[in-house]
């Protein structure tokens, strides 16, 4: 009898474990992986971050499997130009993307070899030392490193290969309400507004990206255990994301 007991307060303790831990990833915080290079040098491939669910409000892509249980958002915020930001691609409302928020709803976006102009006015941006990725087999690509300032007073760094990709030019287009424009620091190496994922609706905001809490580079081989301490990015260790 003692053990049946104990056998039912162990289950009891997983349940009311496993719902708490629901809760704060539906309402509070939510850990994210960076699998792609399309946010350096502000986040890189490996990084592990938590997104903050509360910032905006909350639509059906707060909800585990986006339940389509609600239309819209409840308590919704608008970002801020400059946040970073988790959502679902629209090209499917499923796959979760990260970007910054360029442009808000209303505004006038352009790009011109390689020059970003938001309401008629050219962003400032000041090179500074080259940023260099290395791949799994230690060769080395060199970018352009920009400090960007959006309007507001808003800085954080950017990358450029050039000025004169494939999406570094942009005609004007004005950001419909209700959506918000969006870009990868690395712009000559990310999918976003400028491609594929279009305009992003305001409802498929899932948080903002607020701190990183483990960092590892995913190069180094995971069957050696003695190399594991060298794989983690201890510098980058629950650094803010700005």
């Amino acid at each position: 009898m003692q053990e049946e007991e104990s056998f039912t307060d162990t289950l009891k303790t997983i349940l009311y474990a496993v719902i708490i831990a629901v809760l704060i990833r539906t309402f509070l915080f939510e850990p994210f992986k960076i699998p792609s290079g399309s946010m350096y040098p502000t986040l890189y491939v490996g990084d592990f971050l938590f997104v903050s669910k509360y910032t905006y409000g909350y639509s059906k892509h707060s909800l585990p499997f986006s339940l389509p249980l609600f239309e819209g958002r409840i308590w919704q915020d608008t970002p801020k130009r400059g946040d970073v930001v988790v959502f679902k691609f629209p090209q499917d409302n499923r796959t979760d993307y990260i970007k910054r928020v360029i442009g808000l709803p209303k505004d006038k976006i352009k790009l011109q070899n390689g020059r970003l102009y938001i309401n008629n006015e050219l962003v400032n941006r000041q090179e500074i030392e080259d940023f260099v990725i290395r791949d799994p087999r230690g060769n080395a690509e060199r970018y352009h490193q920009y400090i960007e300032t959006l309007p507001g007073n808003i800085k954080h760094k950017i990358l450029e290969i050039s000025d004169y990709e494939q999406e570094d030019n942009v005609d004007e287009l004005t950001v419909p309400e209700g959506y918000i424009f969006v870009m990868g620091d690395n712009r000559d190496r990310s999918n976003d507004s400028r491609v594929d994922v279009g305009f992003v609706p305001l409802e498929n905001l899932v948080g903002k990206a607020r701190f990183l809490f483990f960092s590892q580079n995913p190069d180094e081989a995971w069957y050696k255990p003695w190399l594991w301490p060298r794989k983690i990015r201890w510098k980058r260790l629950f650094n803010s994301i700005k």
